[in-house]
């Protein structure tokens, strides 16, 4: 829908552009600027003080939201032997090893997040360039590269969300949708900032939580008051 279209001038007038929300008003105000039929994401953008470019700046991790993010999450897991057998009983939607790794090689990507276990990181490292650029790498910094098999899939499946800070120092994440109660994305966003603050690196200077706003998949974005919610969430 385009962002002019009536609907959606009708939704933007509900935000005041000047004020700063604070995190009770904005996961009530985010659910009244849906703009199209279906369910839409609630997506939160945080602009950090940090630089990106130097590696000991690189915010980037985790969380398990308490509601789920919502979303059915279809999850791939490289392992062989028990490893694979304890994947398939945690709810894991496609396992395999080598015969896998050919399949996504033949352009089979039906999945939404991968698991594998070390040793098949051999086999999974070869499909960096199809994975990689499409965020699906299994990556230990993430707990996607485990042993630990069926805790990673069920944690993925209750909806644990990855995420890192982008080159301007913005980092993006889906904390929910409109369809959840204002508590539930009060909840889901109070741990991902949680998360955030708890990140920051000892070589960021000056103010960290720069700034928060809240909005849906087609809808105007809400500001919210950072300086107020890392004094909250301290």
């Amino acid at each position: 829908m385009a962002k002019h279209g009536k609907k959606y001038r009708a939704v933007a007038e509900k935000v005041d552009r000047t004020k700063r929300y604070t995190l009770e008003e904005a996961v009530q105000l985010v659910r009244e600027l849906k703009v199209a039929k279906f369910d839409e994401s609630v997506d939160v953008a945080v602009n950090l003080g940090v630089d990106p470019r130097h590696a000991d700046q690189m915010v980037r991790g985790a969380v398990v939201l308490p509601h789920g993010t919502g979303k059915t999450v279809r999850v791939a897991v490289f392992a062989k032997g028990d490893k694979a057998k304890e994947a398939e009983e945690a709810g894991a939607d496609i396992v395999g090893a080598e015969d896998l790794a050919a399949k996504i090689e033949q352009g089979f990507l039906d999945f939404d997040k991968a698991i594998a276990t070390p040793d098949m990181m051999g086999v999974v490292g070869r499909l960096g360039k199809i994975l990689g650029p499409r965020g699906l790498m299994p990556n230990p910094r993430v707990g996607t590269v485990t042993m630990d098999v069926a805790k990673a899939v069920k944690e993925l499946k209750a909806g644990k969300i990855e995420f890192r800070v982008e080159k301007a120092g913005i980092v993006h994440a889906s904390i929910g949708k409109t369809s959840m109660s204002p508590e539930q994305l009060r909840d889901n966003l109070v741990e991902f900032l949680s998360t955030i603050l708890r990140l920051k690196p000892a070589t960021s200077k000056g103010t960290y939580l720069k700034g928060v706003s809240l909005a849906t998949t087609m809808g105007p974005s809400i500001r919210l008051d950072a300086v107020a919610i890392a004094n909250q969430l301290r």
